[in-house]
C-alpha cells in the first residue's frame, strides 16, 4: 500500500485478526495519501474498532485527507 500513488478515493478494512488494526490503518493511509478514505468492514470478533480514532491519528497527521465515516453496521450500538 505504501507505494501507491494518486488515490482519489480509498476504502480501507480494519478488523483484527484478519486485517489491519486501527494504528496500522492509519499509518497505510497516511503513507499513499488518498484524498478521500472510507474505514469500513471494521467489525472484528470483539466488536467494532474505534473509527473514530483512525479519523483523529489521520487528521492529526494530515489534515488533507478526508476521512468519511459511515454507520456501516447500523443495527451496531
Amino acid at each position: 500500500m505504501r507505494a501507491l500513488k494518486g488515490i482519489d478515493v480509498a476504502f480501507v478494512c480494519m478488523n483484527l485478526p484478519y486485517t489491519m488494526d486501527v494504528p496500522q490503518a492509519a499509518q497505510a493511509v497516511l503513507a499513499f495519501q488518498p484524498g478521500i478514505v472510507y474505514p469500513y468492514h471494521y467489525r472484528g470478533q470483539n466488536g467494532l474498532s474505534d473509527v473514530a480514532a483512525f479519523q483523529k491519528t489521520v487528521n492529526a497527521a494530515n489534515r488533507k485527507i478526508d476521512v468519511r465515516l459511515r454507520n456501516w453496521y447500523p443495527a451496531t450500538k
